[in-house]
């Protein structure tokens, strides 16, 4: 399928948003000729009921800052704006009228396989084609069946990610430092507000890479 000139949407909770990240925002756009990738930090996920660390507002600056002087990148707030348990499915239909050349969706091959966890996940597969970043362990034969055949789910071309915001968050709760493995404003953010130096939310409102 050609997705030249689509908009990629780039979801996730971004806790915190790491170099992977960023390459395969990159991948997607360059391998699939995508005009631009807008990157949506999750609001509160339905799947994670704790986002450790920090809150909604505090992972979008930290994806603003990475992303700012990065051509075709951009960071949207419809998810952190948003009431409540955020959606994909409710995303893409915001969003729709926003980008009437089209949207792809970017997601890792391991979140794509937990479709049967997100909110109306046929209507999902059926309204708009997913990039999917490889994983190790996860084989492109998972899609090949049922539901995923009922959809269009186009390969990155690119080495499994293997990275992980956890890890990094680990790392930081240690004292160890993760300035290899994020972009240089999202460690020096995570430095000056003491963000993941306890296993508790930064600021009360916080409460979801799920559907």
């Amino acid at each position: 399928m050609n997705l030249k000139g689509r908009v990629g949407l780039f979801g996730g909770t971004f806790n915190p948003l790491h170099n992977a990240h960023l390459e395969v925002a990159r991948v997607a756009r360059e391998q699939y000729e995508l005009s631009k990738i807008v990157f949506i930090p999750n609001g509160t996920p339905p799947h994670k009921k704790n986002v450790y660390g920090v809150d909604k507002e505090a992972r979008f600056e930290m994806v603003q800052g990475a992303v700012a002087s990065i051509p075709g990148f951009e960071v949207s707030r419809v998810e952190v704006d948003r009431d409540g348990p955020s959606y994909t499915i409710d995303t893409i239909r915001v969003l729709k009228d926003d980008y009437p050349q089209g949207m792809c969706f970017i997601v890792g091959a391991d979140r794509l396989l937990k479709l049967d966890t997100w909110r109306e996940p046929h209507v999902l597969l059926r309204s708009i084609p997913f990039v999917i970043a490889p994983r190790s362990g996860v084989s492109l034969d998972a899609f090949d069946v049922s539901p995923f055949s009922e959809a269009v789910v186009l390969p990155l071309e690119m080495a499994d990610v293997d990275l992980s915001s956890s890890h990094l968050r680990e790392r930081v709760r240690h004292g160890q430092s993760i300035r290899e493995w994020v972009p240089e404003s999202v460690a020096e953010y995570i430095e000056e507000h003491g963000c993941y130096r306890r296993r508790e939310l930064a600021r009360p409102e916080a409460q979801r890479l799920g559907g």
